[in-house]
């Protein structure tokens, strides 16, 4: 067990780097804050480096950190590296999600176009996984994943579920060589009430960006776009509640 006791160390300024996504690429690693975020990333141990601890916390004793490095700093130290304005003098450095392709295993998917704000991210990877989907699809255009706002917002479930970046078009193409049907999301003349289509067993929903809504092109490419009716004088819903809204519809 290691213990640095100074901002001015090495490490801790690389920790800090984590904060810019540059820094995250070029590493392929993650900072995560918290003890939720900490005890769920513990269930995916090979994906933790190391864990970062203040000198006035202790682990609870539930928790097996048993082969996992561990580094205790400094009250002050934590401040530094830590983004939230008051955190709880534990962290962790975790590795970035290996890219998958396409599985059989995968059923019913989650394609996100260019959502760029990071608590609509976080939750819309959050209510995925409550939903039961089995893979994130985020494409062009959307807020990096690792982004520690994204991260605090997705409560553990970028621990649960695969996420996967990656060219939609792409995607397209893969989903359809398997039958899979797609929806898009869209309030056009071609569109239909989400619940004039019944649950299945297997499909994908794309949804898109706050402002401009799913791509055009991307849109053209679907098997049907749906929307959600808006009774009352909202112009529209939110993103993730939107997607919440369809993803429970179309579980079957």
């Amino acid at each position: 067990m290691k213990r640095i006791e100074s901002v001015k160390n090495t490490q801790v300024k690389q920790w800090k780097k984590l904060h810019t996504k540059k820094e995250r690429e070029t590493t392929q690693t993650f900072l995560i804050e918290g003890f939720h975020l900490v005890e769920e990333a513990l269930n995916n141990k090979e994906l933790i480096r190391e864990i970062i601890i203040s000198e006035s916390v202790d682990f609870p004793p539930t928790w097996n950190v048993d082969n996992v490095a561990v580094t205790v700093v400094t009250n002050e130290v934590m401040k530094f590296i830590s983004e939230t304005e008051t955190n709880q003098g534990i962290a962790a450095i975790c590795e970035q999600f290996s890219t998958k392709e396409v599985s059989k295993e995968f059923s019913k998917l989650l394609l996100i176009d260019a959502v760029q704000d990071p608590g609509n991210l976080g939750t819309l990877i959050r209510t995925a996984d409550a939903a039961g989907i089995d893979a994130v699809i985020i494409g062009d255009g959307s807020v990096d994943v690792y982004n520690s706002k994204v991260v605090r917002s997705t409560q553990g479930a970028i621990f649960h579920i695969p996420i996967i970046k990656g060219s939609l078009f792409h995607w397209f193409e893969l989903l359809k060589k398997e039958s899979i049907t797609i929806y898009g999301t869209a309030l056009d003349e071609e569109s239909v009430t989400y619940k004039e289509v019944n649950p299945a067993k297997s499909f994908a929903l794309v949804v898109g960006n706050e402002g401009s809504g799913v791509n055009p092109e991307l849109l053209k490419e679907t098997t049907q776009n749906l929307y959600i009716p808006i009774h009352g004088k909202s112009e529209s819903l939110n993103v993730a509640v939107a997607a919440g809204i369809l993803l429970y519809h179309l579980q079957a």
